[in-house]
């Protein structure tokens, strides 16, 4: 399971004395224990951890934006090699291709024809994309779909 994955390879960095990996590995294991604890629970299973590691992304994403805006570039560069350390955990992303034939799936499913489906459109859509995709790239890529007749 993605917890003891994330536990063992915790453990090895503090034996390697890898202060950098050890630090986001401890911040997530702290995010998943307050989120076990939140939902009344022992352990997560691994959909609830992907969500864990999601936000933590998100989070190391606005912040290069904003170290990147006020010039902090070492603070970016940190924040990065953050970043990649917790994507190791992360299940790969649906690429743009994958997204559009599951956005045209659900389309023709639900016969989806104009911007004010989007909201059922997006609510089909997060069955099957949540933690696979960007959630603002699906919304922008279903926009895109609804504006332009088929």
């Amino acid at each position: 399971m993605l917890d003891e994955k994330i536990f063992n390879d915790y453990k090895e960095a503090m034996k390697a004395r890898d202060s950098l990996k050890s630090s986001v590995l401890s911040f997530l294991r702290a995010d998943m224990l307050n989120l076990a604890t939140a939902k009344k629970k022992n352990k997560l299973d691994d959909a609830e951890i992907v969500i864990v590691i999601k936000k933590q992304i998100k989070q190391r994403q606005d912040s290069i934006e904003q170290f990147t805006k006020g010039a902090r570039l070492e603070m970016a560069d940190k924040e990065k090699k953050e970043l990649d350390i917790l994507k190791n955990y992360s299940p790969p992303e649906l690429s743009v291709e994958e997204i559009n034939k599951l956005i045209e799936e659900v389309v023709i499913a639900i016969g989806a024809s104009s911007a004010k489906d989007m909201g059922r459109l997006m609510k089909e859509l997060t069955k099957n994309i949540a933690g696979k995709a960007d959630s603002r790239l699906v919304s922008d890529l279903v926009k895109q779909r609804l504006s332009t007749p088929s």
